[in-house]
């Protein structure tokens, strides 16, 4: 890590890039343009194609014919969890609401007087007064104590358990989907559907991966049609996607943690295109963010197994190692995941494209418009 590091910090250097700077991140957003609801259809939404030569207004509809024969397009398989949690404070009976972020870890589930059941960590509203209380949820079958400040800055460690089977299963029945905070309303039926990709198999993430959720089995028909190979990875979204930063420089930035897995079978897959000669396509920032961290350092566009934590910090200057082109969402400005899409595209062309899309009346986050980026441009 010390190397990579150095070598950042070299790279900058060496290309000047003092627009590492947050402020040099920001764009401004009317609040009207944040979409609130998804489109009628995941494949309505716009889709803006960002080129060296400009910009081009098409529909999501479009992406399969515009990725090229024999590409391998790598997608995230995360599932939600439908990790809020709203219920009551046992003693009072007043309101009382968590967000599940992650499971602790093993060893902290081993320490003696933790109590029974499962030890998370979360977040919520004035826990820090509440340590030592119950909260209750589903009517009583699922019940938190909170037990006090998490190692991980700003989350509380609760202990959970149920008396209606698994911790999962009842959080799963008694819980909501944690839309993003910038969508002001509660969480209905329709989300239970669209706020998921039709490839989602593995539980574990609080956030959708926004990109994906714009696919639907007739584009991977498409892509089929078009030579087009998909293969997945995982990485579970966790709550640093909304986390904004804080630090004037994005090197002081402490990165998030967020768990991911590449499989020998994509491993395989990016090595076969390698071999063809065949681009890698990102759907999403997430994908982006796990194939750089799989990287192999001995063979140039490769992959290695990987699972655990990765806290890859994408800024400008970064040398991609994987990733030949993307499909993303419009992202939050003065965030890292905008960085790792300006690193890629360069800062300037994006954020016209963002000004751009404002003008042009495109919708922005998880529920917005896309953009495609079909060859690093940094």
């Amino acid at each position: 890590m010390a190397q990579d590091d150095e070598a950042r910090h070299f790279l900058r250097s060496a290309l000047d890039l003092r627009f590492v700077r947050v402020d040099l991140l920001h764009y401004e957003l009317p609040e009207g343009a944040i979409a609130q609801r998804p489109a009628e259809r995941r494949d309505m939404a716009r889709l803006m194609v960002v080129g060296r030569d400009g910009l081009d207004d098409r529909s999501v509809a479009d992406w399969p014919a515009l990725v090229a024969p024999g590409s391998l397009v790598v997608l995230n398989d995360t599932r939600v969890v439908r990790a809020r949690l709203l219920g009551k404070k046992a003693r009072t009976g007043g309101k009382a609401e968590l967000l599940l972020v992650d499971r602790a870890s093993e060893a902290a589930l081993a320490e003696p007087g933790r109590g029974e059941g499962e030890l998370w960590r979360a977040l919520g509203k004035g826990l820090r007064g509440l340590v030592g209380q119950e909260l209750v949820f589903g009517e009583g079958s699922l019940v938190a104590v909170v037990l006090g400040e998490s190692a991980t800055n700003g989350l509380f460690d609760v202990r959970i358990r149920s008396s209606a089977g698994p911790v999962d299963d009842a959080v799963a029945l008694h819980g909501h989907l944690p839309i993003p905070p910038y969508i002001r309303r509660d969480d209905d039926a329709n989300d239970a559907e669209r706020y998921q990709t039709i490839y989602a198999t593995t539980a574990g993430a609080i956030a959708a991966p926004t990109a994906g959720l714009h696919l639907t089995q007739a584009m991977l028909d498409d892509l089929a049609r078009h030579q087009v190979r998909v293969a997945c990875l995982t990485l579970h979204v966790g709550l640093g996607t909304f986390q904004p930063v804080a630090a004037e420089d994005l090197d002081d930035h402490p990165m998030h943690a967020e768990w991911m897995q590449v499989p020998e079978a994509l491993v395989r897959e990016v090595r076969d295109a390698r071999e063809r000669r065949a681009p890698v396509v990102a759907v999403g920032t997430t994908v982006v963010r796990a194939l750089e961290t799989a990287a192999d350092p001995h063979r140039p566009g490769c992959v290695l197994l990987h699972e655990g934590e990765t806290r890859l910090l994408i800024q400008p200057g970064y040398p991609f190692r994987v990733v030949d082109a993307m499909l993303t969402n419009f992202h939050l400005p003065r965030s890292t995941l905008l960085s790792l899409v300006a690193a890629f595209a360069g800062r300037s062309r994006v954020l016209d494209a963002y000004r751009e899309a404002v003008r042009r009346g495109y919708r922005f986050y998880s529920y917005g418009d896309a953009m495609w980026i079909p060859a690093r441009l940094s």
